[in-house]
């Protein structure tokens, strides 16, 4: 396994937030290997959750990090396992199966949580904010940027 340093360092994927219908989802399809955070996302929340829907963004091109970043994601997680749960237990269950990654190079992550019945009455996945800007104060985030791009 890499360092988690060089895990968190690899090009991005730029993936319009849209909806997708059920019969298009593929629980083993395989993630680009150049995108190991995003990919153990994927086959953590797919093994713990045995989604009927998986979405995973990275976001990170969003926000004030070096290209080829992987430390913000937005999740769209689509399970049974949800039913009669309120939205905080299963933020805690999609939280307890990423604690590696979010203890990791995973700084943000973005989740909603539906069962297939919410998911089938609205199919959308909601559209993350601009970046407001965190690292303004850091005098030293331009240095860390042109780092990253060398």
């Amino acid at each position: 396994m890499l360092p988690s340093v060089l895990r968190c360092v690899r090009p991005i994927s730029i993936t319009p937030a849209l909806s997708r219908p059920l019969a298009h989802f593929r629980p083993q399809m395989d993630p680009d290997p150049s995108r190991p955070v995003e990919r153990a996302i994927r086959t953590k929340l797919t093994n713990t959750l045995k989604p009927d829907h998986l979405e995973v963004h990275n976001e990170s091109h969003m926000h004030a990090v070096p290209p080829g970043s992987e430390s913000h994601f937005r999740v769209l997680v689509v399970s049974a396992q949800f039913k009669g749960l309120p939205l905080i237990q299963r933020h805690r269950l999609v939280n307890e199966a990423l604690k590696e990654e979010l203890s990791g190079c995973v700084h943000a992550l973005a989740i909603q949580a539906k069962t297939p019945e919410q998911w089938g009455s609205n199919p959308t996945l909601a559209k993350s904010p601009p970046c407001m800007g965190g690292s303004r104060g850091d005098h030293t985030m331009e240095e860390k940027l042109k780092a990253g791009r060398e």
